[in-house]
């Protein structure tokens, strides 16, 4: 019997057999580009991750170094605190009333079959406040604020306005991004206050006005459980939020390459990892809360 003749392929330089484990060839090369791709995806993070700690580190020396030599920048803090009130101001409101008239429907559903609808305000409150206004406002200035933030860095990065800070012996850290940093940090507590607010407001509205719940109880248990321990729970988390949310937006504006494209990209990677971050680190701080500050009655 015969073997296979074997062919010459142009431009590779030397003969093949096309009866070789093509299949076993192909799939090594499947397993290795898989490999190589995850691990390249895992060092970019690791990378990104360390030029955001490097720039938080530089950002917050440089606030307080700035403060103490007097040449902090109070009018771009105050423009840029200005504008992210403007944009994310009545989101806020019409992201809380849903939310707070969703929770105290879902709730109420549940603890009325048990027969416990007094306990609605602690359940609709505890909830609030812990968690949906944070996480609101952490979405809220991501959406809003990191993708303004890296739109702005990113075309100032393209059109070298970066550089030419840098040649005429200005930091830009110092400039641009210790401005937009303060603003966040005054901005994002006042938001959470302002999702508290009108997320009670509305629960209360609903508990009071469809489920039959009377105000005296639902007040009542909702000062039994809520304590000024969870209203700095979440001012805290608000903050921590906020602070993701703007050095990721200035890293990746900063970093911004390749004319408009780069900028789009840009805003796109900040919105998205400013979500992510804060879905991961709200989930770590719920743990640690409830570790450390278990729900009880006050």
């Amino acid at each position: 019997m015969k073997s296979a003749p074997k062919q010459f392929l142009p431009g590779a330089g030397q003969l093949t057999d096309p009866t070789g484990p093509r299949s076993s060839r192909g799939h090594d090369g499947l397993i290795g580009i898989l490999r190589r791709n995850a691990s390249d995806t895992v060092w970019s993070s690791l990378e990104t991750l360390g030029r955001v700690v490097a720039l938080g580190v530089e950002s917050t020396v440089g606030a307080v170094t700035d403060l103490v030599t007097r040449r902090f920048q109070w009018t771009e803090t105050l423009r840029q605190t200005w504008y992210l009130i403007t944009v994310t101001a009545l989101p806020a409101v019409l992201m809380a009333i849903p939310f707070g008239v969703v929770v105290s429907v879902q709730v109420g559903n549940l603890v009325h079959q048990v027969g416990a609808d007094s306990m609605l305000g602690a359940a609709g409150g505890l909830g609030i406040i812990q968690q949906g206004a944070p996480m609101a406002t952490g979405l809220l200035l991501g959406g809003a604020g990191a993708a303004t933030i890296a739109a702005d860095l990113g075309a100032r990065s393209i059109r070298e306005e970066i550089d030419a800070l840098k040649t005429m012996g200005i930091n830009p850290v110092h400039r641009l991004v210790i401005p937009r940093m303060v603003a966040m940090l005054f901005v994002a507590p006042l938001l959470n206050v302002l999702i508290v607010f009108v997320g009670v407001l509305s629960g209360y509205a609903v508990a009071t006005g469809i489920q039959g719940v009377t105000p005296g109880s639902y007040w009542a248990t909702f000062g039994a459980f809520a304590s000024l321990i969870d209203v700095a729970i979440s001012f805290a988390k608000a903050s921590i939020f906020g602070l993701l949310v703007v050095l990721i937006g200035c890293q990746r504006g900063l970093e911004a390459k390749g004319g408009p494209r780069g900028v789009a990209d840009g805003v796109n990677a900040s919105v998205v990892l400013s979500v992510v971050s804060i879905a991961v680190v709200n989930v770590a701080m719920t743990q640690l809360v409830a570790m450390f500050y278990p729900i009880q009655v006050a």
